[in-house]
């Protein structure tokens, strides 16, 4: 799988929770565990390394919906500020929890496509000749 890969549709098959190289449902095996491989092209997703970038990007998107709407509430209906906090926060989790999937796909999905760490061909170069060294 060498040579240029195309960066916004594997993220944006990523993004749908399908294998970013062949488009198949299923990268996904739980919630936020990615599957090890590909069921439909076998593509080896298990050497992702996504760590922290989607929990940062998901505050980031969550936070840049829940604060202007917050103030948009705040200027139109002045509601007592335990409203507030009991809205917002759980608009908060709730978005949080529906956004981090998509952002995690994503994230897998470009680092395919840039063939970072797992997902680089000198990655599988390198174990299949320490599998036939053995």
């Amino acid at each position: 799988m060498s040579g240029e890969r195309k960066r916004l549709p594997a993220m944006w098959r990523g993004a749908k929770s399908q294998c970013p190289a062949c488009g198949e449902r299923g990268l996904f095996r739980a919630y936020l565990k990615v599957s090890d491989n590909c069921s439909h092209c076998g593509l080896a997703l298990d050497g992702h390394r996504a760590d922290d970038a989607p929990p940062y990007f998901t505050i980031f998107i969550v936070g840049h919906i829940i604060v202007p709407v917050a103030l948009l509430v705040e200027r139109a209906y002045t509601p007592p500020l335990y409203v507030h906090a009991a809205v917002f926060t759980i608009l908060s989790i709730v978005l949080s929890l529906l956004t981090l999937p998509i952002v995690k796909g994503a994230v897998v999905g470009l680092q395919w496509a840039l063939q970072m760490h797992g997902f680089a061909p000198s990655d599988a170069a390198d174990s299949d000749t320490l599998s036939n060294d053995s």
